[in-house]
């Protein structure tokens, strides 16, 4: 199937699915936008969900790790959504438990940007709070839907292609082809990533991209994309670039099989524990230089703690200001020598959800909030 049919089914998905749940919406508790007159919900009256596009991406399987963790310390029941990379998947079984009857507090990571507004009209109609993290269309806001679509939430995808993109050049001498693996192709912050890696690559005129292909978020669509683009460049690869780790590692795959991990150099987003191994053991002559941090289990328990607050009546969306319902939290670029910064926050998930619990959604190091979206793409 080619990734353009994609792209179309998912699309008409979204259509479909926007259509199906109108007659329901008529009949929401809230309004049109801005506030709600909807009364804070008890908690034995509520169920966090936490939707991930899969479980085989390291990235997900963190985001419910994350999930867990707060839905034990609250005392709130969880239901996990595996949308198997499927809009059709994620929104049918985000319906169904919404029909369970519980009020859902939702964190969803939409497989595509387009799968954002039917899901927020089925949560709205229901009377439950949604936050998105990563993907919706630029021009769908919390703010023009009311208070149950309470926030979106991403880190800056251009500030992460800059700094792996820059990372990567310098590791490569400044010299060189560069392959680069992108997400989902219907995904602002696939989009995001690649357009800050073009614009760290104008400051590196040695290095040449010799072309983006989709890697799906998936390991293994990476490794056949990667090994299709050896066998078009051969020893022409001197460095790849993923707009995340999953792909990164389906890569490094690739090319070991190749014989040639000693002389490629990677660089990519997320900072898995694969990968945190992968530079701890120096392996391929220190292949890997450029790294982002970021924490899916961070992500999904600010997403989901967000919805929980404004379901709870703990926060009233509506007054809120601008960057606490469309924003953007702190990224950090990330070496070989400065890796044990950043990794000590993975030895204590428990503490952190303390540390979130305590400091609010938007003020919990590492990852504060520092800044509005939508974001911009560079010129």
């Amino acid at each position: 199937m080619s990734h353009k049919r994609t792209i179309r089914q998912r699309l008409a998905v979204g259509v479909a699915a926007t259509a199906a749940l109108s007659v329901v919406s008529a009949c929401s508790t809230t309004s049109s936008g801005g506030s709600s007159t909807q009364k804070p919900i008890a908690k034995k009256d509520i169920v966090l969900v936490a939707s991930v596009i899969n479980t085989t991406n390291p990235y997900m399987a963190s985001m419910i790790q994350g999930a867990k963790a707060l839905s034990k310390k609250l005392g709130v029941p969880l239901q996990v959504v595996d949308s198997e990379g499927s809009s059709q998947t994620e929104i049918s079984k985000i319906q169904a438990i919404i029909a369970q009857g519980k009020k859902v507090a939702l964190m969803v990571n939409t497989v595509a940007s387009s799968d954002a507004p039917p899901i927020v009209s089925a949560v709205k109609a229901s009377g439950g709070y949604v936050t998105i993290w990563w993907n919706k269309p630029d021009n769908f806001n919390p703010t023009d839907v009311g208070n149950n679509f309470v926030a979106f939430q991403k880190h800056p995808g251009v500030t992460s292609g800059e700094c792996t993109g820059d990372r990567l050049a310098d590791g490569m001498g400044n010299k060189g082809n560069i392959l680069a693996l992108a997400g989902v192709l219907d995904s602002t912050t696939s989009q995001t990533r690649v357009a800050g890696l073009k614009e760290a690559l104008k400051q590196h005129p040695g290095v040449k991209l010799l072309e983006t292909r989709p890697g799906n978020w998936d390991p293994q669509i990476a490794f056949k994309e990667t090994q299709s683009a050896i066998a078009k460049y051969g020893n022409k690869i001197n460095g790849v670039w993923a707009a995340d780790d999953a792909m990164i590692i389906g890569a490094i795959d690739a090319i070991k099989r190749s014989g040639r991990i000693n002389q490629v150099k990677f660089a990519s987003d997320g900072l898995y524990p694969p990968v945190i191994d992968m530079m701890k053991q120096h392996m391929g002559n220190d292949a890997i230089v450029g790294e982002t941090f970021h924490r899916g289990y961070m992500a999904a328990a600010i997403g989901l703690y967000t919805s929980y607050l404004a379901a709870t009546g703990k926060i009233n969306p509506s007054k809120l200001p601008p960057e606490k319902r469309n924003s953007l939290f702190k990224l950090s670029c990330v070496t070989p020598k400065t890796l044990s910064r950043y990794t000590k926050y993975d030895a204590d998930i428990n503490g952190w959800i303390d540390s979130l619990i305590k400091h609010g959604p938007w003020n919990t190091q590492p990852v504060p909030l520092v800044g509005a979206g939508p974001e911009k793409l560079p010129s």
